[in-house]
């Protein structure tokens, strides 16, 4: 069994071995439909490398519970909220992230991960991961998911991404408590959720 030893614990490094493996999609894929990579392994696979998920302590938990329960509330039928599990965005990351309106019914993703075309929202929650999900609004983006929430934690606000383009969102408002956050699905606002709404 694998052990993923916690950063902290490791001297700092004055140099970074090289060069880093990078594993394509397909073989990412591959490994996780056989059985190699498990759900107790805690991976995700962001721009060609494998990531450790981060721990989920009580506020985040949460949060992300409040969230899903308020975006349920407001989504539109034909759309569904996924909670934790991959996305495919090639060429080459398929993230978990906490939460992901997407296109369809359950069983449309019985067989494939829902794509870059079926997905409307994404939306991950950030304490210790704060800064990695505001880098991951890249990859978001170059894989052109309209619209990225990051659930800030540690300010007490949401952020609101949008715009994708290859080299980032171009646009970002930020929504404190007290606030409305617009709900946008395929470019319709389709409702309102109350920052207090979703703040643990």
């Amino acid at each position: 069994m694998s052990t993923i030893i916690p950063p902290e614990t490791l001297p700092e490094p004055t140099w970074m071995p090289w060069p880093l493996y990078r594993m394509s999609l397909e073989k990412y894929e591959a490994m996780v439909d056989s059985g190699i990579f498990t759900p107790r392994d805690r991976l995700h696979l962001i721009n060609g490398l494998l990531v450790a998920k981060m721990t989920q302590n009580n506020p985040h938990c949460t949060a992300d519970d409040l969230c899903g329960v308020a975006l349920n509330g407001v989504i539109p039928a034909g759309w569904y909220v996924r909670a934790a599990k991959p996305v495919r965005l090639p060429p080459d990351s398929m993230p978990e992230p906490d939460r992901a309106v997407v296109r369809g019914t359950i069983r449309d993703y019985a067989h494939r991960y829902p794509g870059p075309s079926d997905v409307g929202l994404i939306v991950e929650v950030s304490d210790s991961s704060l800064r990695g999900d505001r880098n991951q609004a890249e990859v978001y983006a170059r894989s052109g998911i309209a619209v990225y929430w990051i659930v800030n934690l540690v300010d007490g606000q949401v952020e609101v991404y949008s715009s994708p383009s290859s080299s980032g969102y171009s646009s970002r408002v930020d929504f404190l408590a007290g606030q409305n956050v617009p709900v946008v699905i395929d470019g319709v606002q389709v409702g309102i959720i109350a920052v207090d709404e979703i703040l643990p």
